[in-house]
Order: structure tokens, then sequence, then C-alpha cells
């Protein structure tokens, strides 16, 4: 898509406090600080989080809201049950199925949101110059970078147990690393179809109870409104089975506790997928998500045309429970149980719990790209 099919769209005030100074996406290690030293529960030291925030799922300021813990805070921040380091060095998200979670949303999680601004909180958080945007954006070189890279290594160390309704896609399942598109009302009323806030990248981990192992899988949203009933999500298999297949992924799958990889680069327009895992063979994608050609290299009619080319987007990672205790119509529905109180739903088993022994966020990689892409 020529970038001048859109720019001359875009209402002023669409993208927020547009300006042409960049901020480099580049995380580098930063010195550790005299309390991150003096903690070595306090999962900063150990890792970069330099370009991080995260919302905890308590309210300890009692502000009515889930707690938001900014670059800041977190480089000395922990919490015992939710987030912390645990004593083999692994940085530990966990998200019972019941507590509080974010607006508009009814799944609990503790999870990390890339904030390209670092500590600089005169850039607001929708700002383009902290978030990337595709190359083919049409206002590509206002934002803090165009892709970006995120590399991940972890272990599932539980999942839900109990869903009233385990027919529902979401069962048992957790999101252990995201790219979220920028929920932007002045976007949306340009009536181009962007702005909608939601997500080209999903990277789920389902196991269903009494299996071996369980299944790593990665979806793309189609980008559309919410009330457009195509805007569902695309599947695709990494290792065992995608998420409303019930059988035992066996030896094909993975086991709660076992390591894998991630790493996603986005290069130019296409987002560029690698897992790995000791014992199986890598597995790769790459999808244009400027343009509706899924990862099959075959057009999804239903799709926005120009997939998610006028959008903001960001990296997430952590621990996002897909067990929302909400029974409705609808595959994000399956009434998993949970009290609310946590060391009863602990004991239950009524939680999601992710661990990372590596979460990196780099420049993007112009490496390994696979010959079509010099064509994006």
């Amino acid at each position: 898509m020529n970038k001048n099919n859109i720019t001359h769209l875009i209402k002023p005030g669409a993208l927020i406090a547009l300006t042409t100074s960049l901020v480099i996406g580049c995380v580098s290690q930063q010195p550790k600080s005299n309390e991150q030293q003096a903690n070595p529960l306090v999962p900063a030291s150990k890792f970069d989080l330099s370009h991080w925030k995260i919302n905890v799922l308590v309210d300890l300021d009692n502000d009515g809201k889930i707690d938001e813990i900014d670059v800041k805070k977190i480089q000395t921040y922990s919490h015992p049950d939710f987030f912390y380091l645990d004593d083999k060095g692994y940085m530990v998200f966990t998200s019972p199925n019941k507590a509080l979670t974010s607006a508009n949303s009814t799944n609990t999680r503790s999870e990390f949101r890339q904030m390209l601004r670092g500590a600089n909180t005169k850039i607001k958080t929708k700002s383009p110059k902290n978030n990337f945007a595709l190359a083919v954006h049409p206002l590509s070189d206002r934002f803090g970078s165009i892709g970006g890279k995120m590399e991940a290594t972890l272990k599932v160390d539980h999942v839900a147990l109990r869903a009233t309704d385990p027919s529902k896609n979401a069962a048992y399942s957790v999101v252990v690393g995201q790219i979220h598109a920028g929920k932007d009302q002045a976007l949306i009323d340009t009536k181009l179809g962007y702005g909608w806030g939601n997500e080209p990248l999903k990277i789920y981990y389902k196991k269903w109870p009494g299996h071996k192992t369980g299944s790593v899988f990665w979806n793309y949203e189609r980008n559309l409104p919410k009330t457009d009933p195509n805007r569902t999500d695309i599947a695709y298999p990494v290792w065992g089975n995608t998420w409303e297949n019930p059988n035992e992924p066996g030896n094909a799958g993975i086991a709660l506790g076992e390591e894998f990889s991630y790493t996603v680069n986005v290069y130019k327009n296409v987002m560029h997928l690698t897992f790995s895992t000791a014992g199986k063979n890598d597995v790769s994608y790459s999808i244009n998500l400027g343009n509706n050609v899924d990862a099959y290299g075959n057009v999804d009619e239903k799709d926005h045309p120009h997939g998610y080319a006028a959008d903001w987007h960001y990296f997430k990672a952590g621990a996002y429970n897909q067990c929302s205790t909400k029974n409705a119509k609808g595959i994000w529905y399956p009434g998993c149980l949970g009290t609310g109180d946590w060391a009863t739903d602990k004991q239950n088993g009524d939680y999601a719990q992710v661990s990372f022994s590596k979460l990196v966020l780099s420049p993007v990689s112009y490496t390994h790209l696979r010959a079509h892409e010099t064509c994006a």
C-alpha cells in the first residue's frame, strides 16, 4: 500500500502528540541501583526493565484500579505472589482467574507493556514516540521505532484447571507474549479501519487437565471492529495443537515446566516469528502486517485489506490469563472458577503462572530473514 493512500485521510489528532524527534528502540543494560543490589528478589536486579511497565492485579494504592508500576518504580518493585524473582533466578508472573482486571477486560494479567520512552514521562503513553509503527505507516518517521524485536525464554508452570465450559477455546490457556495495536478513538473516527485495539500477535500455551503436555501456538486477530462477526483470531500451530483441539499432544507438545523460546522480529512491514526448544525442530513463520495475506501466503478476504498498516503498536509479555471467570456466549468466556482469595485459588489450581529466564527488547534485526522479506 502506498503511504499516500491514507496520509490525507488521517485527521489532526488521530495520532497523539506527533513530533519529528525519535526515541531509539534500543534497550541497553542499565547499571543496577544500590537498592536493586541489596534486594536480589527484585526482578530488575537481573533483568533489564528499563523499557517496561507492569500491571499487577492488586490495588494497594486504593484508587479502585489495577496497580500500574511505571518504568522508574519497577526498578525496585516486586510482589510476593504475582511478580517476583524466584530462587533459581526466574522472573515469575502469576495471574489468578479472579482478581482485578484492566479496563474493558474480563481476564486477569500480570504482564509487561513496552515503554519505548523509558522513564521519560513527559512523553505520553499513547504518543507515537512511545510506540512503534510499520514502515508502510504514512507517518512512520514520527514513531519511537519502525518495528522492533522481542526475545524470550520461558516456562509455563501452571494453567487454570477448572472451567465450567471447557469447550470454549480460551479455557486452560495463557498468553505469554503479544503485539498489541493501540486503541485510538480519533483514528477510528477517520473510518479507515484502524485504531480498534486489536492484536496482530498473541503467543499461547494451553494444556488440558489430565494431559501429559500442552500446546504452543500463536494467533493473528483480523483487524476489524469489535462488532464485525469476522473479527476473530486465526491460530497457527507451533508444537502440539491449536486452541480448539482437545486431543492429547503427547510428545509433540510442551510439558509444564519445560522451557521454550520465541523471537518476534518486526522488520519493515513483516513480522518474523521463530520458536525453539530442546529436542524439537525450530518453527518459523513470517506474515506481512501491512496487508491481508496470511502466514501461509493466502489472501484472507475477510481481513482488513491493509492489515495493521496505520495502527501503532507495542510489545507485551508475562502471564495474561485467558481463563475468564465470565460465563457467556463466545469463545472468550469459559466460566473458569475462582474466589478472588489468592490462598484459596492457589490451592484449587485456579491460576496461571509463567516464569522467564530471558526477556530482551532490542532494535529490529536485519539478519536471518526470509528471502521474500526484501519484497515487503
